[in-house]
């Protein structure tokens, strides 16, 4: 019995070091993309970037930023040539974990200045809007 313990306290150990190492990788990753973005300072820079709703077609119908462009993460592969590399990309959604696969793939296609909505959209306090169609 005493042998099964220690053999799972190594196993549990494991894997918080795993879960450590994968978030602290994360937030390397992070600083080197781009960077979070509170509120405020997205505010203050989404009238000289391009803002993308990463969320799929029916959550950015319901409500979005006003002002964001609606490009859906499982088709940003194929369409970011849409957007322009000279200009920032402020980007958000609901998942931290999409927002930043996003950004690696417009860092990877060029895009040199991605920052993203800390919080993502449910932390958003500003002016949204709910689409016609």
């Amino acid at each position: 019995m005493n042998e099964f313990l220690i053999i799972l306290d190594a196993i549990l150990l494991a894997i918080i070091i795993a879960f450590v190492a994968v978030w602290a990788w994360n937030k390397i990753q992070a600083k080197s993309i781009g960077g979070e973005l509170t509120n405020d300072e997205f505010k203050e820079g989404m009238r000289k970037a391009q803002i993308i709703d990463l969320r799929e077609k029916e959550a950015f119908k319901r409500k979005h930023i006003d002002g964001a462009r609606n490009l859906p993460y499982t088709m940003l592969k194929y369409q970011y040539g849409e957007l322009r590399a000279d200009l920032p990309v402020y980007l958000y959604s609901d998942s931290q974990t999409i927002t930043m696969r996003a950004a690696r793939i417009l860092k990877k296609n060029g895009f040199t200045t991605i920052k993203w909505l800390k919080g993502g959209f449910e932390r958003w306090d500003g002016r949204t809007k709910a689409s016609k169609y």
